[in-house]
């Protein structure tokens, strides 16, 4: 069995279906230290990394973006001092789908790594 974190984002069409609250309560255990928001009436997952350096934080948020641009799914990435806060969600579908939980599980592979 892969983890999220080996999984591959599948293209997110408009009108696919946004994740069950049963899939949710599923795929979210991956991924526990993120957080349910919500903006704009859209549900979005976010975690903040904090880093000791605005170095650190923007070396990390260009690997994100690296990440975004290889599987095609763009986050919202906040580069602070000593922080990155990042922000994934489904713009086609206005809420979540399975590839934000992926892409959360790979961008705490990264900041793991």
């Amino acid at each position: 069995m892969c983890t999220l974190s080996e999984e591959r984002c599948e293209a997110c069409q408009t009108g696919a279906p946004k994740v069950s609250d049963q899939e949710m309560a599923i795929l979210v255990r991956s991924v526990p230290e993120w957080n349910f928001e919500t903006r704009d009436n859209i549900l979005q997952l976010e975690r903040s990394y904090s880093f000791p350096n605005f170095v650190d934080a923007l070396t990390f948020t260009r690997k994100i973006g690296e990440l975004a641009e290889q599987e095609g799914h763009h986050p919202a990435i906040l580069t602070e001092w000593g922080k990155s806060t990042v922000t994934w969600w489904s713009h086609k579908i206005g809420g979540l789908h399975r590839n934000d939980f992926i892409m959360a599980a790979k961008t705490d592979q990264i900041f793991n790594q």
